[in-house]
């Protein structure tokens, strides 16, 4: 990755593991933006959804889509003669890729999650990171930040994983866990989010040299 260009950065991470701390804190050293709500935000806006109603939309498994559009598709009354839009997950994906892309031609930044690394992976000025951590690190992590006990951030835990691996599966058609899928992989086990930002920055200064 060439920084003196416009350059792109996506950061795909399991849930506790501090990804998303590390991907805010890559983009205030880098002084670029940094994505990640605001793509699930347009996304709710285009389907009118709640942020998870989107995520369960995205992680469940096909098969499941017909009753789910059933239940989330605004009621209609008696009468209206348009048949209401039907959500599908090609329909989120679809959007999501849009959303990626167009981000992606317009200026330096950091991405973290929405499966950026496999969309944005032919970006010519692309470097693609995957963080994880210990399991117990991560409950831990998710105990403290969604103010949860230790089953409910295990539930947690493995329903967020899930949920993104049968979604990268199904349409990147490949496994988030397949490490020839990433330039860098960095465990944060040991390590705090500066750490992991350093080891970053470093591979980025080696690459320009």
């Amino acid at each position: 990755m060439n920084k003196s260009e416009k350059f792109l950065i996506t950061i795909n991470r399991e849930l506790g593991s501090g990804g998303g701390s590390v991907g805010r804190r890559l983009a205030e050293r880098l002084d670029v933006k940094y994505f990640d709500k605001v793509i699930l935000q347009s996304l709710k806006e285009k389907f009118h959804l709640t942020a998870e109603e989107i995520e369960k939309l995205k992680g469940q498994k096909e098969g499941w889509w017909a009753e789910f559009t059933r239940k989330v598709v605004p009621f209609q009354e008696p009468g209206v003669p348009e048949e209401p839009e039907i959500i599908t997950t090609e329909d989120v994906y679809q959007t999501e890729v849009e959303i990626l892309k167009g981000i992606a031609s317009q200026e330096s930044c950091v991405i973290t999650g929405r499966s950026a690394f496999f969309v944005l992976r032919d970006h010519p000025n692309h470097l693609s990171i995957f963080i994880q951590a210990p399991m117990e690190q991560r409950i831990q992590r998710v105990m403290k930040e969604h103010e949860v006990n230790r089953a409910q951030a295990i539930k947690t835990i493995k329903q967020v994983d899930e949920m993104r691996e049968n979604y990268v599966k199904r349409f990147a058609n490949t496994t988030r866990y397949d490490t020839r899928n990433y330039d860098l992989v960095i465990s944060m086990e040991n390590l705090k989010i500066d750490d992991a930002v350093d080891i970053i920055l470093d591979y980025v200064f080696r690459q320009n040299l």
